[in-house]
């Protein structure tokens, strides 16, 4: 167990008013978490500090080379005024199995828990009160020696940051249109796909300007060898409702094991749907839509929850979802898990932990 020091902050910062704009990941809360490692020492000094900037040589590694692993989760503001994290231990699960990729040392699974519970915690006042509104934290890792060196790193911090954040999107539970990129790769099987890192992101943003510039949301992603099949969307994993059954792309190993796709999964087969995950084309999507038996698509993820998908556009090609209306599903999906993190649901599957 970590001895957490704590120091608050002698000047704390107005908390955004009920109603006032969140936006996501603009405004940040008074403190945050830090933790150190050393190579022969191990991961040390945990600590609480108020919220700033923090120094670093210019040589450290990853503004250099891109050793980085980063998480996001959030907390939720029950009707009780209770704080909550949903399902914490995957988070950090993950984070290792990214640790893993990046040759970063692991964080104890515990440790990584009880430092999210323990910053949030001091901040609990920053969670917000209104619908739809949640705490986004941000646990990240970044290599520290400065040294122009590819190798791994011999120090590294642990950080927690906390955003007051509305919805991602500023359309909210609207369906939003997505580009299948056809040009761009993001990643392939053997390279980092699955782990949650910046290089991933960076390499999104050439499809993500191009979408945005053509009126879309995101961009969908195909594999990076065929280029053929369905693989994820920049900021979530990608769901499709065929002839009744829910399909997904399967986890193999270019695409993100989400923690929310993984609740949808389970949520999904509880209600008695067959749930794929498999391969899916492009082509086998397209004709599903001309046929008429593309009945719904859905993102999943943390930030979004679920989002549902209007309309694709392949090259010339633009698919409308469902008369561009949210579908049923989708909406049972959004309203059953966002039930269960705020509290308003019975919570059958352990995944609600209180702070």
């Amino acid at each position: 167990m970590l001895d957490i020091k704590i120091q608050k902050t002698t000047e704390p910062k107005p908390i955004p008013k009920k109603g006032e704009p969140l936006g996501f990941g603009h405004i940040f809360t008074d403190h945050m978490f830090i933790m150190n490692y050393t190579e022969g020492k191990g991961w040390h000094d945990p600590r609480i500090v108020p919220f700033g900037d923090i120094t670093l040589s210019p040589a450290a590694m990853v503004l250099h080379y891109g050793q980085e692993m980063f998480e996001g989760l959030k907390a939720y503001r029950g009707e009780s005024g209770d704080v909550y994290l949903f399902r914490p231990d995957m988070n950090a699960k993950r984070a290792n199995n990214s640790n893993d990729r990046l040759c970063i040392p692991h964080i104890p699974e515990e440790d990584f828990v009880q430092a999210v519970k323990a910053v949030v915690d001091v901040d609990r006042d920053w969670v917000p009160y209104e619908e739809g509104t949640s705490l986004y934290i941000r646990p990240f890792v970044i290599s520290t020696d400065p040294h122009l060196g590819v190798a791994p790193s011999k120090t590294y911090l642990f950080i927690i940051i906390l955003s007051p954040s509305g919805a991602y999107y500023e359309s909210g539970l609207a369906p939003v249109g997505i580009w299948i990129e056809d040009e761009y790769v993001r990643a392939v099987r053997g390279g980092m796909g699955y782990a949650k890192t910046g290089g991933n992101y960076a390499a999104s943003l050439a499809a993500q300007v191009k979408a945005h510039d053509s009126g879309y949301s995101q961009a969908l992603w195909l594999d990076g060898v065929e280029r053929k099949y369905i693989e994820e969307v920049g900021s979530m994993n990608i769901m499709f409702k065929i002839s009744g059954k829910v399909v997904t792309p399967m986890l193999n190993g270019s695409i993100l094991p989400g923690i929310t796709r993984n609740s949808i999964i389970h949520l999904c087969k509880d209600w008695g749907y067959e749930v794929e995950e498999r391969r899916i084309s492009v082509d086998e999507l397209i004709e599903a839509a001309r046929k008429g038996t593309l009945e719904e698509v859905f993102g999943t993820g943390t930030a979004a929850v679920v989002s549902p998908v209007g309309k694709l556009r392949y090259k010339d090609e633009v698919i409308e979802i469902g008369g561009g209306k949210i579908g049923e599903l989708t909406q049972k999906l959004y309203d059953e898990l966002t039930g269960i993190q705020w509290g308003k649901k019975p919570d059958p599957y352990g995944w609600r932990v209180t702070v």
